[in-house]
């Protein structure tokens, strides 16, 4: 990506780049409420204006390098291939992320990914932005669902259900590495999981934990 960038772009990517990490190393050893934009600034070797200039808000600094993801399902059923469903097209994306380690599906062992996700976990007002985004992705799936088929209540249930696999898998892969287990390990094992957990969603509910 960055090759095909002329200098200029480049250059203005390195720059928010530098600062998104130097704000979320300040955030992570002091707290999110507890550093100013301009300490950030200084720490970047910028002026406090150039982070606004790249980041509207504070809160945008820890978003910025997840923001797009959170649509990454309502993505994958909206660009889905003819013949594929959308719990086919989620699966599959879900598969492609998990052979790539995607930092998005909580495989990935760089520290910085891990770091960031702990940031926001940890501070309310980000965790409820988190949470806000993710829910925006479902109905954005939901909608285009209801557009194709005519039904928004069914295509509600039906985001709702597929969003919830997903991001079940997700919490698995990052409480599994956070117990310890090896990234290899859990990456390996993913493939597994991920199809069960689909295939629940693709087969119904309508057996599941029937009582004897």
């Amino acid at each position: 990506m960055t090759e095909a960038m002329g200098l200029r772009e480049r250059k203005k990517l390195e720059t928010a780049r530098r600062i998104i990490r130097t704000a979320i190393g300040l955030f992570s050893e002091r707290g999110f409420d507890n550093v100013s934009v301009q300490e950030i600034a200084d720490a970047s070797d910028v002026s406090k204006m150039t982070v606004f200039n790249y980041f509207g808000t504070k809160e945008d600094l820890v978003f910025w390098p997840m923001e797009e993801h959170f649509g990454d399902a309502a993505r994958a059923v909206r660009e889905r291939a003819a013949g594929e469903s959308a719990v086919e097209a989620v699966r599959r994306q879900f598969l492609e992320m998990v052979a790539t380690r995607d930092p998005a599906v909580g495989l990935h062992s760089e520290p910085f990914a891990r770091r960031l996700r702990d940031l926001v976990m940890g501070t309310p007002v980000l965790k409820e932005r988190a949470f806000l985004a993710a829910q925006r992705g479902t109905r954005d799936m939901a909608a285009h669902l209801a557009e194709e088929t005519g039904d928004l209540m069914l295509a509600t249930v039906a985001a709702a259900m597929i969003s919830a696999a997903r991001n079940a898998l997700i919490e698995e892969h990052y409480r599994r590495i956070d117990a310890g287990e090896p990234v290899t390990t859990v990456a390996a094992e993913a493939p597994g999981r991920a199809e069960r957990a689909f295939a629940l969603v693709e087969n119904g509910l309508g057996d599941y934990a029937r009582r004897p």
